[in-house]
This record gives structure tokens, C-alpha cells and sequence, in this order.
């Protein structure tokens, strides 16, 4: 009777899950989190923008200068028409919170999945904070934030059929209709039901006691993943889609050469390495022994976000239900410690008084007053001028530099968010659609390697804007064929000594290289 009053009397506050939401929500939008700290925000907004004026899909890229166009889908449409959408109503700053409520949601979905599971209330709290830290590496304003929180509901569903014996399998389908339009990612969808399919089938095989359910299984999810196959088609890109994928994949110059489909370097500070570490203590500790599907699961998702940093989102995500089952089973094992009956009895406790709480009402609320701070305008979030080039784009804008263009990758993403459709640039974040060669020639112009000429000449380039930091800038300044015509601590502007650019010579005659104290460039975009 104590305990039921006691659990009432805290109606009013919020569950862990909307507190873990809050917290996620309020540490993004007071700056912890850097979603503006890449580009590519901006040419996925420009591109959603295109589709909604236009009403179509573009086929051609629309952003380079590169004649003739390249071919180029927007396979992340619906993604890009709902930023574009999103940054009309409230700009840059309702950007950010949009995606940060998306991500904020994930780990608040997270939280519950563990819960139905069936892991202790503080358990899952901690493991979930500690997944949502490792996964802040990868947090950005961008389509693969949809994948993040798609994949785990898509988990989520083949899970429950697992191990909870409810079949809602035919979620997938329409799930997938809409992951194919809005992010590459997509593919894991296909991937997790193959695991499935393959952890029942050496269940089968292998445990005579469980034949007759796991053959049951394979059944249902070999059915409902050829209609996700199907429903994968429904694209703008059709069957091409589900090779496009691999193709990035398969690209091992591309993979080597882009710093966030390289691989996570431990040099740094990173929160990844304590998870890996404790994920091999649990394991090497439990008694209990991970299934089949579970193997697979953890050996696939290593071996991904160790092959590449973008992945440990989801290597955090799908590890997360596994360690805090093998957590649970330690504690368990151990209940008659003293330490850890205490541990239990507080979760059984926090547990009953959780469950007072008026679940999405803490929630709801923080969206809302979100919304109205971006109203009032009482928060704002744009690029950063210590990173971006906006001081630069402002030069540019006010100026007509006539010609083509030769830009750093990452300026490319703001040059079309700001200045597009007036300037074109020659590269942008979309390295897989300009392809291999364009990336070598692309390297090697930036290092100033023999043969540099030849390509500027092959695409008419006469002007360059590139990080003031740099190999390129320090070779320019060394070339009386090359003009600066403006430089900040963050980007340089080049234009060729030609009669094109002479008035522009004229009206900046000595400009002065800012002198940066940073690290060299490094052949990497």
C-alpha cells in the first residue's frame, strides 16, 4: 500500500526515457553537439528545395559546373524535401532541432526497446547513455540520421518475432517503402532479416529442440523479405538502387580517401573504444552464451564500424539490446552479493516509480517549447565562421567572378547552400556520383602534383576558392599566372591573370595571405 501511494505521489515527473529524450534534446540545442558541422546540410536542402519548385526528381547533377552533367539521382528525396520544407518555415536553426528530436527519439525508442526486453530499469538507462556518447561522433544534420532511428525500429520489429513470439513482420514492407526514398541505409533492412534468417537456420540445424520454431521462422521472414525486396524498387532509381550501396562499398580509392568512411582512429578521443573494451569484458565474463543470431550481429557490426567511423552509430545501436541482456544475466548471477542486491532492490524501486510517470507528456512538452524558442527566435544555430567559409561566400556574392570554379569538397556543400545557383562549383560531398577519376584529379590539383595544369585546363577553371591553410593556396601564391584577390583565416580566393579577371586584379591589387597556425593540409576530404 506505501509503495503504491509512494509510486502515485510522483506522477508529475518525468519517465527515464523522456528524461534521457530531454537531456539528448537540451545538450544538442545548447551547442554540445555540432549537426551544422558539416556541408553537406546545405547542398541536401538546395536539393529538396529543386524537387519541391520543380516537382521532379533530378536525374543530371544540378550543381556543377562539369559539362556534360553527370549522372546524378537524389535517392534521398524524401529526405531533402523534408529539410527543405523544415529550413523554409525556420531556417538553419529548425534544422537542427528537427534533427535533433530525431535523435533524441531514437535513443528514447532505444530506451523502451530495452525495457519490453526485459532489462532492469537502471541497466538500460546506462547502457543507453552510454550508447547515445558513442554515437555522437556521427551526429549530423543529415539524412543517415533517419537510417539511426528506422534501423532500430526495423530491430526492433524482427526482435519481438525472435524472441517475444509476436509477428509484426508486416511493418517491414511499408517501412522500407519509405527508408528506400529517404537514405542509402536502407540495405541494412535486408541485411538484418538475412542475420535473422541465417541464425534460425543454424538453429535448426543444430538444436533439434527449437527445429520446428526456427523453421517457422525462416519461413516468415524469407516471405516478408522478398516484399521488402519489392518494395524497394519503388525509387527513383529503381533496381539501380540496390546496387548503389555496394558501389560506394566496393570503391576502395573512395573509401580510403574520405575521412568519414575511413576507419576510427583510436588516437583520438573516443568513446567507441571504451564500449568495444566493455562489450569484451561482458562477453568474457557472462556465463550465459550469445545465440546464434547474436554472434552474427556482433560480428557484422564490429567489423563495420572498425572498418569505417560512420557506422559506430549503429554498431551502438545494435549492441546496445545484446549487452544489456548479458548485463542482466551477470547481475543475476551475482544477486547474492550484497553490492549487487542493493543495485537490484534500488532498480525495482526506480522501476515502480517510473511507472507513475505520465509518459509522453515530459516529452511533447520539450518539443514544444522547442519550437517556440525557434520562434521567438530565442535559439539560433548556423555553420560556423571558424570552420565554413562564410565570410568568403559573402565576398564572392558581392562580387561577379566570372568562369569556372575550382573549390575545396567541403566548400563546395556551402558554395550551394549560399550561392547557388549563381556559382557552380567543381566539387562537392557527393564524391561517389563524380567518381574515381574525378577524385584523382581532384587530389592532384590540392597537393600541387605534376599535372595539375592539365586539368584545370580541361575544366576551364579560372578562379580558385580553397582553405587558406593549404598546399594549393601556398603553390598559387608562388604563381604569377594566379592573383589573390581575398583571404581569411579560413579561405583564400585565387583568379587567374587572364582579361576575364582583370578588373578584379585591378580593384584588389595586394591583397595579404592570412598566415594560419594550424596543421598541414592532409590529402584527405
Amino acid at each position: 500500500m506505501t509503495s503504491k501511494t509512494s509510486s502515485k505521489s510522483f506522477w508529475f515527473l518525468p519517465s527515464i526515457a523522456e528524461f534521457i529524450f530531454i537531456l539528448i534534446l537540451v545538450l544538442i540545442l545548447r551547442g554540445e553537439s555540432h549537426l551544422l558541422g558539416d556541408g553537406d546540410t546545405g547542398y541536401h536542402i538546395r536539393a529538396g528545395e529543386y524537387i519541391i519548385d520543380n516537382r521532379t526528381i533530378p536525374h543530371h547533377d544540378i550543381f556543377s559546373h562539369i559539362e556534360p552533367p553527370l549522372e546524378w539521382t537524389a535517392h534521398e528525396w524524401l529526405s531533402e524535401v523534408f529539410m527543405a520544407l523544415v529550413h523554409r518555415a525556420a531556417g538553419l536553426t529548425g534544422i537542427v532541432v528537427a534533427f535533433a528530436t530525431l535523435i533524441s527519439l531514437a535513443f528514447f525508442v532505444l530506451f523502451k526497446f530495452l525495457r519490453a526486453s526485459g532489462t532492469g530499469i537502471l541497466v538500460a538507462a546506462m547502457v543507453v547513455i552510454f550508447a547515445a556518447s558513442v554515437s555522437t561522433i556521427h551526429w549530423l544534420a543529415r539524412p543517415h540520421v533517419f537510417s539511426l532511428l528506422i534501423t532500430l525500429v526495423w530491430y526492433m520489429v524482427l526482435d519481438t518475432h525472435q524472441y517475444r513470439e509476436k509477428n509484426r513482420l508486416y511493418l517491414l514492407p511499408p517501412i522500407m517503402l519509405l527508408w528506400v526514398n529517404l537514405h542509402g541505409g536502407f540495405i541494412l533492412g535486408l541485411v538484418l532479416i538475412g542475420v535473422y534468417i541465417a541464425g534460425n537456420l543454424f538453429i535448426a540445424i543444430w538444436r533439434s529442440d527449437a527445429r520446428q520454431s526456427a523453421r517457422r521462422k525462416i519461413k516468415n521472414l524469407s516471405l516478408w523479405f522478398l516484399v521488402c525486396l519489392l518494395a524497394t524498387l519503388l525509387n527513383p532509381k529503381g533496381y539501380k538502387i540496390l546496387l548503389f550501396p555496394f558501389g560506394v562499398i566496393g570503391n576502395t580509392y573512395l573509401m580510403d580517401h574520405v575521412n568519414e568512411f575511413l576507419s576510427p582512429n583510436f588516437h583520438e578521443h573516443l568513446i567507441y573504444e571504451y564500449m568495444l573494451l566493455f562489450m569484451i569484458l561482458v562477453f568474457c565474463s557472462s556465463i550465459v552464451k550469445l545465440n546464434a543470431i547474436e554472434i552474427l550481429l556482433v560480428l557484422l557490426f564490429t567489423h563495420m564500424s572498425l572498418y569505417s567511423g560512420r557506422y559506430i552509430p549503429l554498431y551502438a545501436i545494435i549492441l546496445s539490446p545484446i549487452l544489456a541482456r548479458q548485463i542482466d544475466h551477470l547481475l543475476q548471477e551475482r544477486s547474492a552479493r550484497s553490492i549487487v542486491k542493493r543495485f537490484l532492490r534500488l532498480s525495482a524501486r526506480t522501476a515502480e516509480t517510473d511507472a507513475a510517470a505520465k509518459y509522453l507528456l515530459w516529452m511533447i512538452g520539450a518539443i514544444v517549447v522547442s519550437i517556440v524558442l525557434v520562434l521567438t527566435q530565442q535559439v539560433s544555430h548556423r555553420f560556423d565562421r571558424d570552420e565554413a567559409p562564410l565570410q568568403a561566400l559573402e565576398f564572392i556574392m558581392n562580387e561577379h567572378i566570372p568562369g569556372n570554379m575550382f573549390n575545396d569538397d567541403e566548400f563546395g556543400d556551402h558554395i550551394i547552400y549560399a550561392a547557388w545557383p549563381r556559382y557552380r562549383v567543381f566539387f562537392d560531398g557527393r564524391s561517389d556520383m563524380y567518381g574515381t577519376e574525378r577524385l584523382k584529379e581532384y587530389f592532384r590539383v590540392i597537393a600541387a602534383k605534376p599535372g595539375w595544369e592539365e586539368v584545370f585546363k580541361k575544366y576551364d577553371i579560372t578562379w580558385v576558392m580553397y582553405k587558406t591553410n593549404s598546399t594549393l593556396t601556398s603553390f598559387l601564391l608562388e604563381r604569377k599566372d594566379w592573383h589573390l584577390i581575398y583571404s581569411d583565416k579560413v579561405a583564400s580566393i585565387f583568379v587567374k591573370n587572364i582579361p576575364e579577371n582583370r578588373y578584379l586584379i585591378e580593384k584588389y591589387p595586394a591583397v595579404k595571405p592570412v598566415i594560419v597556425e594550424e596543421e598541414d593540409d592532409k590529402e584527405k576530404i
